[in-house]
């Protein structure tokens, strides 16, 4: 234990952690020359695609440092974005300490402040780097200011390196080694190991990642899953070099992963303890604190007849995205579906993503929204997830919606655009404070609502890239919100009701009226299609009925037959109109997100 360091990296988005691992794996000897490749620990197509890290990967790593003696490292690559803190806090509880990486040219931003706190607050080791020294826009000495002024650590203690050139990567494995401690366990002791994550294998059932505290995990042996309570032998225990490698034991300290023939998913869970079956621990690890889901929408399958599938396929993802809930909901439009709640609309898009390409579904996303607080003429507080279950105008006393504090790090000459963007979507401004001449921190207080649709695409575009945020809730403030309805022919179509400031209701209205029309196929009779608050009609357009020349075959004779004809036509499209259903697309319900504001 002596010789093991667990240490993860930390930093904001796009400030080289990916990188960062691949030097490592590759001055280490983890990976030779041919399985080596960009973002080697991305293991998935999104992220490779998006260039961003969504999981936290593990791998094991042997290092022979300057002292002459053999250590092995457990290096945890984590997530950079806000929407993923979850998956970064779960990686710190497995570590020691954390190497946190700052850009030579950004500096610190929104994210590496968040994430060095939650670090902090975790009692781990921190050591400071700057990464990205080789660019010519690099402004070293002000970087190691900002780095002094948020740690207090010296100048001198903190590391000048490129990921992308491989410089300065010994010096990060030395640092490692020297500042971050051994980790803290008991080898006699019962076994006792923390499951830090998991994921389904088809062969193996799932493989939960683990952290041994104390004692130590060998294949064959009895285990026992403390909150599940089940008891069965552990089938192979292995560590991650970074591919899946079988050994005979983990030890206290160690990270790897354990299978036990577990085919049933529900009997797994992150931040459940393991212990030895035969010589139980007394004490289980205290787990993890669940996380409270800020982003509401409905997940359906295209196909009705695939919702035991998309079922099957939450169960199997929520092994692996512990940080997203689910729960059965139904839809006159939609069928049956899911109630899904994530951590922001990043994490949304992602889950509906993997959802689509891992398990082969096609799904129709409803627009999302938050959780408002409704108080009603009775005196009653409801939760409302879903606007279909909004109460009726007259039964409403006040609603009261989500608020965030929200930190803005914008370089300076993009303090007007960031500023104008939060003023559009209802914030109130807080402060102003300049961390350097060129880079300000804008702070505001908005409502949640208006920052899951395009808020921080727009960021990033207003400040040509250079932007960004974290945030967090504040609690519930009153507001003047109302349900805006979606009316075809006068039916609700409750998959695009909408929960809106009264303000912006006209505009969002007639915004989603002109889009339906547009993709709402012609029918044989007139379909209206209304945004309504309440029983008031705020937007209309109509989708023109397709016509039959019913006089094509009419060659002379009496005006009066021709007429007879059209008036024919007239009465059966006023029937079909009574009794006919509008075929509603898959376009249609992605319509409230596909505008832009």
């Amino acid at each position: 234990m002596k010789r093991t360091r667990n240490f993860c990296i930390i930093a904001h988005i796009d400030h080289g952690k990916s990188t960062l691992a691949d030097r490592l794996l590759e001055t280490t000897g983890a990976l030779d020359e041919r399985e080596m490749r960009e973002q080697a620990l991305d293991t998935m197509d999104l992220e490779r695609e998006r260039g961003i890290t969504i999981k936290a990967a593990v791998a094991r790593l042997s290092y022979a440092a300057k002292d002459g003696h053999e250590y092995e490292l457990n290096l945890i690559d984590t997530p950079g974005h806000v929407d993923f803190t979850y998956e970064v806090s779960r990686s710190l509880a497995a570590c020691e300490g954390a190497l946190l990486l700052v850009d030579a040219a950004q500096g610190i931003q929104a994210q590496t402040v968040s994430n060095a706190t939650l670090a902090l607050e975790q009692g781990l080791k921190i050591v400071p780097v700057v990464n990205k020294i080789d660019l010519p826009s690099a402004r070293i000495d002000l970087v190691l200011e900002e780095i002094e002024d948020l740690l207090g650590t010296p100048a001198e203690e903190i590391l000048h390196i490129s990921a992308k050139n491989g410089v300065g990567i010994e010096d990060a494995l030395e640092a490692v080694v020297q500042r971050i401690p051994s980790p803290s366990g008991d080898l006699n002791a019962p076994l006792k190991a923390l499951v830090i994550d998991s994921h389904y294998d088809t062969y193996r059932g799932v493989v939960m990642c683990v952290r041994v505290m104390d004692g130590s995990l060998r294949s064959k042996m009895p285990i026992r899953l403390m909150a599940a309570g089940d008891e069965r032998d552990s089938a192979e225990v292995g560590v991650f070099a970074p591919r899946m490698t079988p050994v005979d034991e983990l030890k206290a300290g160690s990270v790897g992963y354990i299978t036990a023939n577990i085919k049933d998913i529900r009997q797994t869970r992150i931040g459940d303890t393991i212990t030895d079956a035969a010589n139980p621990t007394a004490q289980p690890c205290p787990g993890y604190r669940d996380m409270q889901p800020f982003v509401f929408c409905g997940l359906y399958p295209s196909d009705s007849s695939d919702f035991s599938a998309l079922r099957e396929a939450l169960n199997k993802l929520r092994l692996n995205e512990s940080s997203f809930t689910y729960e059965a909901e139904t839809s006159d439009a939609l069928g049956f579906g899911f109630r899904c709640g994530f951590l922001g609309p990043l994490h949304m898009d992602i889950v509906r993503e993997r959802l689509e390409r891992e398990y082969n579904l096609t799904l129709i996303t409803t627009a999302p929204n938050v959780r408002y607080q409704v108080l009603t003429n009775s005196g009653d507080v409801l939760e409302i997830e879903n606007p279909s279950d909004m109460p009726g105008l007259g039964e409403l006393a006040s609603i009261e919606e989500p608020r965030a504090s929200v930190q803005l790090s914008v370089p300076a000459e993009y303090i007007g655009a960031a500023m104008e963007l939060c003023e559009s979507r209802r914030g109130t401004y807080r402060s102003l404070e300049y961390v350097t001449p060129t880079r300000a921190v804008i702070h505001y207080e908005l409502p949640l609502s208006e920052m899951v649709v395009n808020f921080f695409d727009k960021l990033k575009s207003s400040t040509r890239g250079y932007g960004s945020m974290s945030y967090e809730l504040i609690g519930y403030r009153e507001s003047d919100l109302v349900k805006l309805d979606i009316l075809l022919n006068g039916k609700p179509l409750d998959a695009l009701s909408l929960i809106i400031h009264r303000e912006k209701a006209g505009e969002r209205g007639r915004a989603l009226a002109e889009k339906l029309q547009a993709v709402i196929p012609r029918q044989f009779f007139d379909v209206s299609i209304q945004a309504a608050i309440g029983r008031r009609v705020v937007a209309r357009k109509t989708v023109k009925a397709i016509r039959k020349n019913v006089t094509a075959k009419c060659y002379g004779g009496d005006i009066t037959r021709k007429r007879k004809l059209l008036e024919r036509q007239k009465e059966g499209r006023k029937r079909m109109k009574a009794v006919g259903s509008v075929e509603v697309p898959q376009e249609a319900f992605t319509a409230a997100l596909a505008i832009d504001e």
